[in-house]
């Protein structure tokens, strides 16, 4: 995927049996996903976007083309996304995960420990996966302000300061 498409959310499968579907949406408030449409998957197909309602860990809507049940359903799982120009600037301290993937990553020593390969949230924070040449199976690096303390994009480093026996 291009780098200056950024994911906004996803297909989470159907919702009833007239096309709607359940979104799960990864902005910071979860309606703004429609302030960004039309969303654009992987492989290039465009929707259009109303949001029909609002259900436990997500939204309800509708997608242009997706009429009927089965192409909800086949829908499942499909990411959406828009042109970062589209995005609004973000804070000191704020990032779009696109922009910390394959930063390098070094400890408060200089050591470099890695690259970020991904940033997970499985709902208790975000997560920076470290990989690299003496990770074995990479590294998990809570990234919050304390062990995070430096991020600096323009030059492509990440300072960390993990936790005793953390990596």
């Amino acid at each position: 995927m291009d780098v200056s498409m950024i994911c906004v959310g996803a297909i989470a499968g159907a919702y009833g049996v007239k096309g709607e579907v359940r979104l799960k949406s990864y902005t910071s408030t979860a309606e703004d996903i429609a302030n960004y449409a039309p969303l654009v998957t992987e492989d290039g197909q465009s929707y259009d976007l109303v949001l029909t309602g609002r259900i436990k860990n997500g939204l309800t809507a509708r997608l242009s083309g997706i009429v009927t049940k089965e192409q909800a359903d086949t829908a499942k799982g499909t990411k959406l996304y828009v042109p970062r120009d589209r995005l609004p600037e973000t804070d000191d301290d704020e990032y779009y995960y696109q922009d910390l993937i394959g930063l390098t990553v070094k400890d408060t020593g200089g050591t470099e420990l890695g690259k970020v390969h991904a940033v997970l949230n499985h709902g208790a924070g975000d997560l920076l996966e470290v990989r690299g040449p003496n990770l074995k199976s990479g590294a998990l690096i809570p990234f919050t302000q304390e062990i995070v303390p430096t991020v600096d994009i323009e030059n492509g480093i990440i300072i960390t300061d993990p936790p005793e026996g953390l990596l």
